[in-house]
């Protein structure tokens, strides 16, 4: 299968060789494949050890912004630039477990499966979290489940699969990646959920408060309700051809 795993990433440093020896581990002569890390700004050694990897590993791809410009922005532009069908996205900080990509493949390995409007998303049972991060995660889902109903238990897992095209139908905004099960089912898509390992970070810190994230995600809540409210998904009953 192809496919194209988008990782965005913001001082990482410490995170990214090992992340990208456990895709390697999982992907190589099995899939084609490219991984595309999005560096979004970073301070530390991202760049230095992306520029490092880059030359050594033919399947790496790096993309740098000037600034800063948050993770839906580095996600919306991974995709963008894409070469595969099929894209795949990871954390940058190594709690996703590659291994778990193969799960999600089998899930798209019809003959049209990356033309298919579906999200396949991680469900992370076991969160290895500190408890405040815990306890806001598991409130900002029941709000979001209650006024979205995108039928998704965890919208803020970092491994996703979708075809390519089909995401960049989505709506852009900041924050949107927070929302992807409800903007899907919005745009005609079906949403599965799987189950997928969740792992301790084993360097640096999360760089996305959940105060921040609170208090924006309040208002981004809202406006995801309100283009679900106003979607149009008519479903075509007949499809013919007509001769005057």
């Amino acid at each position: 299968m192809q496919l194209s795993i988008v990782i965005p990433v913001h001082n990482e440093e410490g995170n990214i060789t090992l992340l990208h020896q456990e895709i390697r581990q999982a992907l190589s002569g099995r899939h084609q494949y490219e991984v595309i890390y999005v560096d979004d700004h970073s301070s530390d050694r991202t760049p230095a050890i992306l520029e490092h990897h880059g030359a050594e590993y033919p399947e790496l791809r790096v993309i740098r912004f000037q600034r800063q410009c948050g993770q839906s922005a580095a996600l919306r532009v991974g995709v963008q630039e894409a070469r595969f069908p099929l894209v795949v996205t990871l954390d940058g900080d190594g709690q996703n477990d590659p291994a778990d990509i193969e799960r999600f493949l089998r899930l798209f390995s019809g003959q049209d499966s990356c033309l298919a409007r579906q999200l396949v998303i991680g469900y992370r049972q076991k969160r290895q979290d500190t408890g405040w991060r815990c306890l806001s995660s598991w409130l900002a889902n029941a709000v979001r489940r209650a006024l979205l109903r995108d039928g998704a238990p965890d919208s803020g897992c970092g491994i996703k699969a979708f075809p390519r095209d089909f995401f960049l139908e989505l709506p852009a905004f900041h924050h949107m990646h927070r929302f992807l099960p409800a903007l899907v089912r919005q745009h005609g898509g079906k949403v599965y959920s799987l189950a997928v390992h969740h792992r301790d970070r084993s360097s640096g810190f999360s760089h996305y408060g959940t105060l921040d994230r609170l208090a924006e995600g309040i208002i981004d809540l809202f406006g995801v309700a309100w283009l679900g409210r106003r979607a149009m998904t008519p479903e075509i009953e007949t499809e013919g051809q007509f001769h005057g």
